[in-house]
């Protein structure tokens, strides 16, 4: 029987608590365009009240619009399983793994995927000494949406800066920079959609598809499908998809890429991924919901297959 009672989760107590409210805010009206019962809760930092409220609702599924920490780290689909009611988006396991970046970059290369150069470092070395050559990223093991992305290049001289101010734990993941294009590929099941070239607007933020670069009007520009070299085109879409699956994936996920075309126009450059977006965000100027209109999923129809694809893993 098809869902009719639906709960967007929304808010919660991440950095990425606008975004989130931004994407629960456009999903309640796609779903409730869509003939569903939609009502919206803002998670708030008491579990207990939480858990109230959602017995109260008595939902037949839970849209997971949540980002970032205890949104999308396994906490709240834990919760979930646990009271039984079937949810959008990924699992516990896959959640968690997503989350924490080093941990994806392990299974990713375990398969044969292509990863950056780097690992995990201790931010108090960071205001010693340079990790690795220049230029590098300095980015948080279990952020979102860019929060906290560094990236550290010649001549720069505030490595020390960003290890006094970092607020994301004692150590800090340190990748080589990958110098090109940023890619992205929606995944709607085993259905890897279509390649994203992003271009940040130079003017805002740090000049890569930063926090800013995502979510300000204008703050980026998206051309789909992305005019790359064929093969690369192809491999993005089976590298995104290979990710999905490695990570124990279901429903929509993004993979996000750097592709280094630098040194040719003529032949395949490099492609390496950055991260798989477990909660993709939901919001007027988000890729996944781009890449679906362009295949021909407007997004009340995006929102509703998530809907009828929502699982309970208890």
């Amino acid at each position: 029987m098809r869902a009719r009672r639906v709960v967007v989760l929304m808010g919660g107590l991440s950095a990425e608590r606008a975004v989130s409210l931004s994407s629960g805010g456009q999903v309640l009206g796609a779903l409730r365009e869509a003939g569903f019962e939609a009502t919206a809760i803002d998670a708030g930092p008491d579990l207990a009240v939480l858990l109230e409220q959602l017995r109260a609702a008595r939902p037949d599924v839970v849209f997971n619009a949540l980002h970032g920490r205890f949104g999308e780290d396994g906490a709240i689909q834990g919760v979930l399983d646990w009271m039984g009611i079937p949810y959008t988006h990924c699992g516990v396991r896959a959640s968690a793994v997503a989350m924490d970046k080093q941990a994806a970059r392990a299974v990713f290369a375990s398969q044969g995927l292509p990863v950056a150069r780097g690992g995990l470092v201790d931010v108090s070395s960071l205001a010693e000494r340079d990790p690795l050559a220049l230029p590098y990223v300095i980015k948080p093991v279990n952020e979102g949406s860019s929060v906290g992305v560094e990236i550290i290049r010649e001549g720069s001289n505030h490595r020390a800066a960003v290890a006094a101010a970092w607020r994301f734990g004692p150590q800090a993941l340190v990748e080589e920079f990958i110098p090109g294009r940023e890619l992205t590929v929606g995944v709607m099941g085993e259905r890897a959609l279509t390649v994203t070239d992003i271009t940040p607007d130079p003017r805002l933020g740090q000049g890569f598809y930063d926090y800013e670069a995502k979510y300000a009007d204008g703050g980026s520009s998206h051309a789909l499908p992305a005019q790359i070299h064929r093969a690369a085109f192809e491999q993005a879409l089976e590298i995104a998809l290979s990710a999905h699956r490695a990570l124990g994936c279901r429903g929509a996920t993004r993979t996000d890429f750097r592709y280094d075309d630098t040194r040719s126009e003529s032949e395949p450059g490099r492609l390496v991924i950055l991260e798989v977006n477990t909660q993709p965000g939901l919001t007027p100027t988000s890729l996944l919901p781009e890449q679906a209109a362009f295949c021909g999923i407007n997004f009340p129809s995006l929102c509703a297959w998530m809907v009828e694809n929502a699982a309970c893993r208890a």
